[in-house]
């Protein structure tokens, strides 16, 4: 298993990259980049991973609304080229809040919008060319579309916890990144059912790439009710309210894994063994610059272990 984490991206890129690369001093295998209406979070990655040599770098995720797989594969085989194979990209359905709010588009049919992006993706990553036609989507390629050193192909990664939208990742992608999934979720509900899906398509079996907001801290319960406060907006959203209660969570921060060196290690253990394959900590920063370091430092070791 390998354990990175999300960089907080409220500063300029340079600090971001000298962040990314501190990540990589420690241990860490990856760094993950959220995707919100500041940062373009492809580009991001990009330049931070060509700034930092052998450090894995990703998107989490892409909302599928709004975009066209033709200019999301340019983008993101474009990061792949410049991190020389170091990208990986993370799609997401999206909130029906901030695709009416924010795009002006109806949140319709996102399963089957996520089945006909991917389908048009992988021919693109794979092959470098598209003939597609289907209920929501056309994408043809009468222009190249490989772009030169992009190799090997960018892995499909998406955010994805419910049955429907794990059925079709298990069938068109490589992986999946649940968010807010604790391990009894994801050993119950959300590994079998991804790769049950996968088997069934005749598709290796997928990244299970569990995003899990965690601090050490030898302050776990001022710790707790900044993590409560800052985590309460996914309570509004039906699927992080879902995957919450099968956690066994009442509220987001419960999902929280915030301890001293050896209750966050009997945590991350407890992911690897619920089927995760990798483990990236988000929101190491709440606590401030030297509860950040310690966190960054214990992952690295467990890393490296």
């Amino acid at each position: 298993m390998t354990i990175g984490v999300s960089l907080p991206l409220q500063q300029e890129i340079d600090s971001i990259a000298l962040l990314a690369q501190e990540a990589r001093d420690a241990g860490l295998r990856s760094a993950w980049f959220g995707q919100t209406l500041a940062y373009d979070s492809i580009s991001l990655a990009a330049i931070v991973g060509r700034e930092v040599p052998g450090l894995h770098v990703g998107t989490s995720a892409i909302p599928v609304f709004g975009r066209h797989p033709l200019l999301v594969s340019s983008q993101a085989q474009t990061a792949q080229a410049a991190t020389s194979g170091r990208y990986h990209l993370g799609l997401a359905l999206g909130t029906k809040y901030l695709t009416e709010e924010a795009f002006g588009i109806p949140h319709e049919r996102p399963v089957r919008l996520l089945r006909e992006f991917l389908t048009v993706l992988r021919h693109l990553v794979e092959t470098g060319s598209a003939d597609f036609h289907g209920e929501l989507l056309t994408a043809t390629t009468p222009l190249p579309a490989t772009v030169p050193g992009a190799a090997p192909p960018v892995p499909l990664l998406v955010a994805a916890m419910a049955p429907q939208a794990l059925r079709a990742s298990g069938e068109l992608a490589d992986g999946i990144l649940p968010y807010l999934a604790g391990p009894r979720a994801l050993a119950e509900h959300i590994v079998p059912a991804v790769t049950a899906a996968a088997e069934a398509a005749g598709r290796p079996a997928p990244r299970i790439v569990a995003f899990v907001p965690g601090v050490v801290t030898a302050d776990p319960e001022a710790v707790r009710a900044k993590a409560t406060e800052a985590l309460a907006f996914y309570e509004r959203f039906p699927s992080y309210q879902r995957v919450i209660e099968l956690s066994g969570g009442a509220r987001a921060a419960d999902l929280a894994v915030i301890g001293d060196e050896e209750t966050v290690a009997a945590e991350v253990a407890r992911y690897r063994e619920a089927g995760a394959t990798e483990v990236v900590f988000t929101t190491t920063e709440l606590a401030g610059e030297s509860d950040r370091r310690r966190t960054w430092k214990l992952l690295g070791e467990l890393a490296n272990d």
